[in-house]
């Protein structure tokens, strides 16, 4: 129980440290405002996704509901991350701030997320059928 007392005190102070550097910024309703923007696109966009294409799943008869809902949970927090360089407007000044080509590269990321979700639905199954297969042999 101590250590939860810690941890959340720990948790506490960080938030203190945060609101403190937040009230010293110049402009903080900007920090603010992409903050809850966050906030919106998660419970907006996100959440409703997930929760859709699990009771999709469920109406079509799948068992296996946790691999596609993992997935659009883990793309759905790399777009939220990748977001500020995929939006930028045109070029920037100094080529060395955003030196990569983001869009390029979030579409690898999505397109490795759909190849491990289907990897890992694969192994399942497999691993259910030998399961059943074994258990038949008993």
């Amino acid at each position: 129980m101590g250590f939860r007392y810690a941890v959340g005190g720990f948790g506490l102070a960080v938030m203190a440290f945060g609101g403190f550097l937040l009230v010293r910024e110049p402009e903080p309703w900007r920090i603010a405002l992409w903050l809850a923007g966050g906030v919106l696109v998660h419970d907006g966009l996100i959440a409703p996704l997930v929760i859709a294409v699990g009771a999709l799943c469920a109406a079509a008869g799948l068992r296996l509901r946790g691999v596609p809902r993992a997935a659009l949970v883990v793309a759905g927090c790399l777009t939220v991350i990748a977001l500020p360089p995929l939006l930028r407007p045109g070029g920037v000044a100094n080529a060395s701030v955003l030196p990569l080509d983001y869009p390029r590269n979030w579409l690898l990321a999505m397109a490795s997320i759909g190849v491990l979700a289907y990897a890992g639905a694969r192994a399942w199954a497999r691993a259910r059928t030998r399961r059943r297969r074994a258990a038949l042999r008993r």
